[in-house]
């Protein structure tokens, strides 16, 4: 298969791309077709690696409402809902949501996803769910499974060996949610469990981090510092940190030393952090997001995940990280010409670093015919004009397809 004239990520000019065995064979100008090979001309479109969702949870994915509806808005009465929704939750209930969710992100340009999934459950019925179709889905979608223990590790019942349990299972990272932990020994108690833990297991490690407006929730603080000194480094993420926005400014002047030399990685989730914090304050309101502009300047990855699509935490949701990306932008105040034209990386390259993709991801002769045809010649346009993934390839085989809409204005 020879794709011909692909702008290659925001690339002034085109290339073309020769697919082969479900293998990038060549990417150069100016190719000549083989005889009787098929041959697709995409008229300058931009031609990116493809979309990566950083951060979401998968097993409470289209619950919103079911059986009660988060009134509040707030991250802690949505935890409640979804206690609520877990007296419900069956292997097959799990596996219909979760593949009607899948469907949404391939037909958005996803091909990688990393998925939190919650193991304080005595049965562990989700993760049982999320492990089939981890091995069901692989031609179509790459999923990463975390071990997230919703109602805390210490502070709920048998927490530790239920991580111990999904880790055996099958998991790949292992989580923490500190700020919900009863108290600030059992947060630091649960970040040291944790990290050991993956380390033990050679696992990698994404902590839902201090997502809390309040400025003494510093489990950021333990999390980098375990990192460096169990040598984990970037197989260590920190997710949300939203506390962070509201750390006095001396205070993370010391802290950016640490988390660089640190080097773990960020995920920031805009549309449903955005939503859930600042819900005490009267005004002003907080924004509700990490600090992503300066952990960037201070070059540490930063990549931005939908979180919850449809579910106690956020009422909408539909697999587009686009949407996602736009929100960052804006709340971010990231809105430079550059910021806006190489915001994709936040969904793209930053967040395979993230995954800890390696070299399996990315357009480079010799990996996977991994890629998405947007219609649009650059990401700026692509992202202003909400333009559609015309195409998305996975080993050299188109797995989704869109048609762009025609629209007749009539004056």
């Amino acid at each position: 298969m020879l794709y011909r004239n692909a702008r290659i990520e925001n690339a002034e000019a085109t290339s073309d791309i020769r697919v082969t065995d479900g293998l990038f064979a060549q990417i150069a100008p100016h190719l000549e077709a083989a005889p009787g090979e098929e041959v697709i001309d995409l008229n300058g479109k931009l031609v990116l690696p493809p979309f990566i969702e950083s951060h979401v949870h998968l097993d409470t994915c289209l619950t919103a409402g079911d059986p009660v509806w988060n009134m509040s808005g707030t991250l802690f009465e949505g935890i409640e809902c979804w206690s609520k929704r877990k007296d419900k939750l069956s292997r097959q209930d799990i596996r219909e949501r979760v593949q009607q969710c899948v469907r949404l992100y391939a037909a958005n340009g996803v091909q990688f996803i990393r998925t939190h999934v919650d193991v304080t459950d005595p049965k562990l019925t989700a993760m049982q769910a999320l492990i089939e179709l981890r091995e069901e889905l692989r031609d179509v979608m790459e999923i990463q499974i975390v071990a997230f223990p919703q109602e805390g590790i210490l502070s709920y019942p048998n927490g530790k060996q239920l991580m111990i349990d999904a880790v055996k299972m099958g998991a790949d990272c292992v989580g923490a949610i500190p700020h919900f932990e009863f108290t600030r020994e059992y947060s630091v108690e649960s970040l040291n469990f944790a990290l050991q833990l993956a380390a033990d297991n050679g696992k990698l490690v994404d902590v839902h981090c201090d997502e809390i407006d309040d400025e003494a929730s510093r489990g950021l603080e333990t999390v980098a510092a375990r990192a460096l000194e169990l040598e984990l480094f970037d197989k260590v993420t920190a997710s949300h940190t939203t506390a962070m926005h509201s750390y006095n400014n001396a205070y993370v002047l010391r802290l950016m030393r640490l988390l660089k030399m640190s080097k773990i990685n960020f995920v920031a989730n805009p549309l449903v952090n955005t939503h859930l914090q600042g819900r005490v304050d009267t005004y002003p309101k907080r924004r509700g997001i990490t600090r992503v502009k300066e952990l960037t300047a201070e070059g540490i990855n930063v990549s931005f995940g939908h979180d919850d699509i449809f579910d106690p935490w956020y009422p909408m949701g539909n697999g587009s990280l686009r949407d996602v990306v736009f929100m960052g932008l804006h709340v971010c105040q990231m809105m430079g010409y550059e910021d806006i034209m190489n915001s994709y990386r936040f969904i793209t390259t930053n967040a395979a670093k993230t995954l800890h993709l390696g070299d399996r991801y990315g357009i480079a002769e010799g990996r996977a015919a991994n890629f998405i045809v947007l219609d649009a010649p650059h990401y700026y346009d692509a992202l202003n004009r909400n333009a559609p993934v015309l195409r998305s390839v996975r080993m050299g085989k188109t797995i989704a397809e869109t048609r762009p809409a025609a629209t007749e204005i009539e004056f």
